[in-house]
């Protein structure tokens, strides 16, 4: 079974910094993971992705976070995290989180993607 568990999300004024985490579990088989990044929907519109980082630490990030907001993972706890500093009121919008984990299937390794279950956050004076 796989899980991603996320927290830190809530309500913050305009130029205030929340963190993000995601701590992903998998019980009962060998694993690794492989990218893990980060996600939000806000109300109306499509999920977009906002930062991705490799088990290498190579990072992508979108145009509207790039300079605001820092992704970082520690793969002994096979976590990720997003740091968001001079957040504004457009960053609000339920954040997920995203791994690409490897399972070893008994015979094979199977690929899949995860999603958490979503943390909001809320920018607003």
């Amino acid at each position: 079974q796989v899980q991603l568990v996320e927290s830190g999300g809530g309500l913050v004024q305009p130029g205030g910094s929340l963190r993000l985490s995601c701590a992903a579990s998998v019980s009962g088989s060998i694993f690794s993971i492989n990218t893990m990044g980060w996600y939000r929907q806000a109300p109306g519109k499509q999920r977009e992705s906002v930062a991705s980082i490799t088990s290498g630490g190579s990072t992508v990030y979108a145009d509207s976070v790039q300079g605001g907001f820092t992704i970082s993972r520690d793969n002994a706890k096979n976590t990720v995290y997003l740091q968001m500093n001079s957040l504004k009121a457009e960053d609000t919008a339920v954040y997920y989180c995203n791994a690409e984990i490897r399972i070893w299937a008994g015979i094979s390794w199977s690929t899949r993607g995860e999603w958490g279950q979503g943390t909001q956050v809320t920018v607003s004076s």
